[in-house]
């Protein structure tokens, strides 16, 4: 793959970070990015402690550090659709909608918007370009594959994405086990490499 611009969702932890390292390892142009999401006031949250930890990945990385509100996406697409199923007596899965409309949704859009032509996370899942012989339709397609750590795969939670969005995203430890993330972490002197998950 040529260098591109890729903005890395950072949440602190050692999957991204290392998601981050990888690719700029590879020689792509990577920015980190926290993302701010919505939490109650009277839920303990860690997002200051998150964020200081993807700062310090970014430092250690000698790569930008940006930082995205999406905390009232979040309320309106993720809790309040939430209470919304619940009300109508369906059982959601946050993950689900968090991934659809924050991460792949608003962030994607976002980024695109600043310069970036990917996104990545540290999802354990992968991603797959079909062959020409299998599309049908004249443009490129792709396919969501599980990760090939069987105990953390996050496929299921990806379910929904688009053609678009699966063109425009990188999953870059989809290929690796937790064991050798955190190795690469090490490896990589990442400042998270020990984090609990």
């Amino acid at each position: 793959m040529a260098r591109i611009k890729i903005f890395v969702g950072l949440s602190g932890g050692v999957d991204s970070a290392t998601s981050a390292a990888l690719l700029k390892q590879q020689g792509h142009d990577v920015t980190g990015v926290f993302i701010r999401i919505y939490r109650p006031e009277f839920i303990e949250c860690t997002w200051k402690e998150d964020r200081l930890d993807a700062m310090r990945v970014c430092a250690a990385l000698q790569i930008p550090f940006r930082e995205i509100d999406l905390s009232a996406e979040y309320k309106r697409e993720v809790i309040d659709g939430m209470l919304a199923d619940y009300t109508a007596g369906i059982t959601p899965n946050p993950d689900v909608l968090c991934n659809r409309a924050i991460k792949f949704g608003a962030f994607l859009k976002w980024a695109r918007e600043n310069g970036a032509e990917k996104i990545a996370t540290g999802h354990y899942a992968r991603i797959q370009k079909l062959p020409p012989r299998l599309n049908l339709g004249g443009k490129d397609e792709y396919q969501l594959l599980r990760g090939k750590d069987s105990n953390k795969d996050q496929s299921y939670f990806l379910f929904r994405l688009t053609q678009d969005e699966l063109a425009h995203v990188l999953f870059p430890i989809g290929h690796l086990e937790k064991s050798e993330v955190r190795a690469a972490a090490a490896k990589f002197l990442l400042p998270v490499a020990q984090k609990h998950d």
